[in-house]
């Protein structure tokens, strides 16, 4: 039996060996010189495929062990698919870690499975996308399956020769390695993901992991522990961290129920508040605006509207997916560990959003998207979090374009002003949060409404981005034809960036993102330090003349106590900026503090991290952030 099931041990560690090996050679120019020991990583490497496959061998030894003999034939035929299964799996998922790592820059995690519960939108993504991969794949399984059905027919009948007794008395024994194996540490803790993070280039680390492992561990971390396990990250005293956090962010507030709240007194006081508008940009990151340092030609709307706004020149978001910049954005909130809050069940109400502020002085509140906003759970969140309205892909009559995401963000700004001229006639101030689509893979959009991008492809990313900023300046070429323009303050600022990549363990120059505040009566101007999305929520919220309560973790660029600080997710790691100083904490590891320097261009996509001398301070006030944020979200203090 054991040789068996070591035999099953060594194909499952081939596979993943040759994974690794071929994820090494095709980034090796990216770690060469990086003065760390690379070549560790098969080591570590064997670690994690050790733990995934003595996992996937449990259930092969309990079927071998006490299957009664009269059952052969049944146990036989279930391992053998069983391993069918298992095999295919793990070549299917070996082959998907090359694209996800091109997107991503992180082997296969949560990511991979989270949004398979909208298969419209995703599969006609990954069909887009990814056909050759998807061939090399199937056929590759094929392959495989062809042949293991082939010689694989009474592999284990055998094994069932041997007694009763003792097949029993051998159980014993090879459960304890199994468990050696998933263990994989002789210490106090059994080893896990972390233990795949033993270098300070990131992309060493990745290659280390299993992909397997890592979606299965991110599964588990968010079913038990509801967005993961903070512990790993450090321990602190909650009021150590909050009164932490409070210090770096300098917000006074004495308030129980709502650590942060407090009240904010507006700089621009006026007897006729202003509407608000948030339009917020899917991916639009600022390589491809030239108004904050990227490629010229891409934007040129927000180009020339920058130049009668407030252009935030050095905005970050708060991490890599949408659910984080639209929190960021409509709640002020900074990137809770784990799932993001539009999903998790303690944010579904009572929790903070532009709509419980503004409500009280008789705003009437909506979040308009072109596609299905069950997306994300976004209308539930905003529902549930006060907002009287969601205008999605359902309420859109006789669309001009419609891409597997949704409308085309044409059709989303035009029917967004014409909800607002209705609401203006009435004489009702309104807020709205606006989501664009149209940039999102596969790229779909009208694109004889735009001068396509030279030498890329029409389906492409930078294109997309183009017929963005074209219905960016329709928008408000319509509003400024409309009375309701003047009274009303206009965001525009992006979720985050379209692909976050690099070599450094937080790549923090791809969360740089653009944003811009104008209409009414805002005087322009160039803002060019550190901001955070709850900043320019903060901001606009000012500009509109009330003065306001609440628990923003941010603050208007025209208050005294605006802090050059950003804080940001990236997978599982958080990065606390404070002026050129980054402190990152990850789980299991200890922090690290870097030196940042900004790329000279767009172009420069080398590291910008130097690892200097450890700032103590700095990352305990790390480690303060994600602990705070998580008690706020659990004690549900974020009101």
């Amino acid at each position: 039996m054991l040789k068996k099931l070591f035999k099953y041990y060594l194909l499952l560690i081939f596979i993943f060996f040759i994974g690794r090996l071929f994820l090494f050679i095709l980034y090796f120019d990216n770690f060469k010189n990086s003065g760390v020991d690379y070549w560790l990583t098969f080591i570590y490497g064997l670690r994690m495929d050790t733990i995934t496959a003595s996992i996937l061998l449990v259930i092969p030894l309990i079927v071998l062990s006490f299957t009664p003999v009269k059952l052969k034939h049944i146990a036989n035929s279930f391992l053998r698919y069983y391993f069918l299964v298992i095999f295919s799996l793990a070549i299917y998922i070996e082959n998907a870690t090359f694209p996800f790592i091109a997107q991503y820059d992180v082997r296969p995690n949560y990511l991979f499975v989270e949004y398979l519960i909208y298969p419209k939108e995703v599969f006609a993504m990954i069909f887009a996308d990814y056909k050759a991969e998807l061939l090399i794949a199937f056929m590759m399984i094929g392959v495989f399956v062809y042949f293991y059905l082939k010689h694989v027919k009474d592999d284990f009948l055998k094994l069932f020769e041997t007694s009763y007794i003792k097949r029993i008395a051998i159980f014993l024994p090879i459960l304890a390695l199994l468990f050696i194996g998933v263990r994989s540490s002789f210490g106090h803790r059994g080893a896990n993901i972390s233990d795949a993070m033993f270098s300070t280039n990131r992309m060493v680390n990745e290659i280390t992991k299993n992909s397997l492992h890592s979606i299965s561990y991110a599964i588990y971390s968010n079913a038990v522990h509801e967005g993961g396990e903070v512990k790993q990250y450090g321990k602190m005293d909650i009021k150590e961290a909050l009164a932490r956090v409070k210090k770096r962010l300098d917000i006074k507030s004495d308030d129980k129920k709502s650590v942060f709240s407090r009240i904010e007194k507006t700089h621009f006081k006026s007897d006729k508040p202003k509407n608000l508008v948030i339009f917020v940009q899917e991916s639009m990151g600022y390589q491809f605006v030239n108004a904050v340092g990227g490629e010229d030609g891409i934007t040129p709307n927000f180009n020339r509207l920058s130049k009668e706004a407030i252009l935030f020149k050095d905005l970050y978001s708060n991490g890599t997916r949408s659910v984080r910049g639209l929190a960021g954005v409509s709640a002020g909130n900074l990137a809770v560990p784990g799932v993001g809050v539009l999903k998790r069940n303690r944010s579904q109400k009572d929790f903070f959003t532009i709509a419980s502020a503004l409500k009280p002085f008789g705003y009437y509140t909506s979040f308009i998207y072109g596609g299905e906003s069950r997306f994300d759970n976004m209308q539930g969140w905003y529902s549930g979090n006060g907002f009287d309205e969601t205008i999605d892909q359902s309420k859109f009559e006789n669309p001009t374009f419609v891409a597997p995401w949704g409308v085309c963000d044409e059709d989303l700004v035009v029917k967004a002003n014409e909800e607002f001229k209705k609401l203006h006639a009435k004489g009702q101030k309104f807020a709205t949060v606006m989501f664009s689509q149209s940039n999102h893979s596969p790229f779909e959009f009208p694109c004889e409404k735009i001068e396509l991008v030279k030498d890329v492809p029409q389906n492409s990313v930078k294109n997309a981005i183009k017929y963005a900023d074209h219905a960016i300046g329709r928008f408000i070429a319509l509003a400024k034809k409309e009375p309701y323009y003047k009274d009303t303050v206009f965001v525009i600022v992006a979720d985050h960036n379209v692909r976050v990549y690099g070599d450094d363990m937080v790549p923090v120059d791809m969360f740089h993102i653009p944003a811009i505040i104008l209409g009414g009566d805002v005087e322009p101007m160039i803002y060019d330090k550190i901001t955070t999305q709850p900043d320019v929520l903060a901001t606009a919220l000012d500009l509109i003349g009330l003065d306001l309560k609440y628990p923003i973790m941010g603050h208007s660029i025209f208050s005294d106590e605006k802090q050059n600080i950003s804080l940001m997710q990236f997978h599982t790691s958080y990065a606390l900026r404070v002026d050129d100083r980054v402190a990152i904490v990850r789980p299991g590891q200890k922090p690290l503090t870097f030196l940042y320097k900004n790329p000279k261009t767009y172009l420069d996509k080398k590291n910008h991290l130097t690892p200097i001398k450890s700032d103590e301070e700095l990352e305990k006030d790390a480690l303060a952030f994600v602990v705070a944020l998580d008690y706020m979200y659990n004690k549900k203090l974020y009101r």
